[in-house]
């Protein structure tokens, strides 16, 4: 179920209210209070101030923010806010074009979702573009709907991807409170293995398992076996790597 909420966003002296609708984390909710409320960030990078002015407003109807550069180089050199949003790039600019900022922004690790303009119906550009993880690749002059439907797709994408890794993060702690054989009872129970058959695997008493597996039942916060296998199927795949080991 989405939840809608209403963030206060303005430039200069203007501000408004409007719905924006969030996507919620499965499993387990973020705390991450400020990027679930805080409107979205949009990077608009176009060399054509007009096509700059343009997306603003049109961004600024629906009071998502916006951070607006002429080039792409001005734009890396930038510090950008750590929020929830996406780019919006021009491909053909002057330096650096939008697939080269792309590029170096999944060298630096930026994963924030990108929508291409272009004024160009270059498909193998465009191909290009979306292997690299483009959510869209819209031709100039686009459509304002156009527009605002790929900005919110790109942005509940990012929303979620943040949410995940959140979640990711926190489980990954919880799994750090775990002695080893705690891990291998984990392991085992998500598997399906019966208390009797891990005692066994592991030379143990199933008395011993039982202890285990109440110990790190509440460690994880988990009150039933299907709460460790949600918690399992959310663990990053290093961690997994490192159970296998255990």
């Amino acid at each position: 179920m989405q939840s809608a909420f209403w963030p206060k966003v303005g430039k200069g002296d203007k501000s408004r209210q409007a719905p924006f609708v969030g996507a919620q984390a499965p499993l387990e909710s973020s705390n991450n209070v400020d990027d679930q409320c805080t409107a979205p960030l949009v990077v608009v990078v176009d060399d054509d101030p007009m096509v700059r002015d343009v997306i603003i407003s049109l961004l600024e109807t629906v009071d998502i923010e916006v951070l607006a550069f002429g080039s792409g180089r001005e734009m890396l050199q930038a510090d950008l806010p750590d929020r929830a949003g996406c780019f919006v790039l021009d491909v053909r600019m002057p330096g650096l074009s939008g697939l080269d900022v792309q590029q170096i922004l999944l060298s630096q690790g930026n994963s924030r979702p990108i929508v291409f303009l272009t004024g160009y119906g270059d498909i193998a550009m465009s191909v290009q573009a979306m292997k690299l993880g483009a959510v869209d690749f819209l031709t100039k002059p686009f459509r304002h709907q156009a527009l605002l439907d790929a900005v919110a797709r790109a942005t509940e994408q990012d929303r979620n991807r943040r949410m995940a890794d959140e979640i990711a993060k926190r489980r990954a702690a919880r799994l750090a409170m775990l002695t080893p054989r705690e891990r291998q009872v984990l392991r085992a129970v998500v598997t399906g293995r019966l208390n009797k058959q891990i005692a066994h695997e592991l030379g143990i008493s199933e008395i011993t398992v039982k202890l285990h597996r109440g110990s790190m039942m509440r460690k994880l916060g988990a009150s039933c076996v299907g709460d460790l296998v949600r918690f399992w199927e959310w663990l990053p795949p290093v961690c997994d790597h490192r159970l296998a080991g255990s």
